[in-house]
């Protein structure tokens, strides 16, 4: 699992000093009443969600594995009976062969890359002596509602088969990761917000409903500026589960990501930090030949400060902006150009390709 700062700082003075709504005065007359207590949960409810959780949890872990490569371990999700496996692009890494262990036990079995789609964060990797693994189940996250139960499931510190629960905090939040060795610095549109613990070694495993299917693959979580860029507890992100066997199917099918449905502005850039010391936008270093931004005018030396008026400082705030737009979109693009010139200029975005 990898970690983001997700702006926490920021919501904490959001949410400081938000107390009960005000409520209508009036006067009170009679004799007050006792309120009555709240009731409890039946013993037989208890035990009806008990044995939920027990039944998707024997159900789900059988199709958890355990990858580990040279550098480091993750998880992954069997994606069918061919012995593909959908997992995070990042816990492959640059790794090519790796070695897959099923959560419930058994052999270590030799497995190789297939393809990573590195702007997504996902990757296939593949067993090709897979008898024993049993797919798992995928859900429509389209489906998902804030509030249903969630259980996390994965290897978080090695630990293989955990499981945590929670709920599904918010949906459709857009989050990039910190660009690393192995990592490109994705950005997840549509994410699930959930409160189940997810720790390092949680990545790639799988998020999964009460009806035993799954809905997201676990992939980042929050750290807190205030602790030192430490965990934020049950903030974690998790990439949709109809994002996910897109992509994957794609990649079975074709050996690469055809259709990424991501737009994209055809710039490498990186942020720049002004005479301030604060970010002041993105400096071109490269436009793809071809590409949207090239198309529009946009040259490397540029440095683009908005899009559709919202300020980008930040590459990870430019590749959120982008990340809520669709190929064939026009954006306005804020530039100011090497000569100290300023210009907006209008981009017909592209489409995020797989490298």
């Amino acid at each position: 699992m990898k970690r983001i700062v997700a702006g926490l700082a920021t919501a904490a003075v959001l949410l400081t000093g938000c107390g009960p709504a005000p409520t209508s005065r009036a006067t009170l007359t009679g004799t007050p009443t006792s309120r009555p207590a709240a009731s409890s949960p039946s013993p037989a409810s208890l035990q009806s969600l008990e044995s939920a959780y027990e039944k998707v949890i024997s159900n789900v872990l059988p199709s958890i594995v355990q990858i580990n490569t040279k550098v480091g371990l993750g998880s992954g999700i069997v994606f069918d009976s061919a012995g593909h496996i959908v997992t995070n692009a990042h816990v492959v890494g640059t790794a090519t062969k790796m070695e897959v262990t099923v959560a419930t036990g058994g052999a270590p079995l030799q497995a190789r890359l297939v393809k990573s789609f590195k702007a997504g964060d996902l990757a296939v990797i593949k067993v090709d002596h897979p008898g024993g693994l049993r797919p798992a189940k995928f859900g429509d996250s389209s489906k998902v509602r804030v509030g249903q139960i969630v259980l996390a499931m994965g290897n978080p510190l090695g630990l293989s088969g955990s499981v945590t629960d929670g709920i599904v905090s918010a949906i459709g939040r857009t989050v990039s990761e910190p660009q690393e060795e192995g990592s490109p610095g994705a950005t997840i549109a549509g994410a699930i917000q959930t409160s189940a613990a997810i720790n390092p070694g949680n990545s790639g495993g799988a998020l999964v409903d009460l009806a035993g299917q799954v809905i997201g693959i676990p992939t980042l979580g929050a750290t807190d500026p205030d602790l030192g860029g430490g965990a934020a507890p049950g903030i974690g992100f998790a990439i949709p589960s109809n994002t996910a066997t897109d992509i994957a199917a794609q990649i079975v099918k074709q050996g690469r990501v055809t259709n990424s449905h991501r737009a994209a502005l055809g710039i490498r850039g990186s942020t720049v930090i002004g005479a301030d010391g604060l970010p002041s936008g993105v400096g071109v270093v490269r436009v793809e030949p071809g590409g949207a931004a090239e198309k529009a005018g946009i040259r490397p030396g540029d440095l683009i400060t908005s899009i559709n008026g919202k300020k980008t400082t930040t590459m990870a705030a430019l590749a959120e902006t982008i990340a809520a737009l669709k190929p064939g979109d026009q954006a306005k693009v804020g530039v100011l150009h090497s000569d100290g010139s300023t210009e907006t200029v209008a981009v017909t975005l592209g489409q995020l390709q797989s490298e």
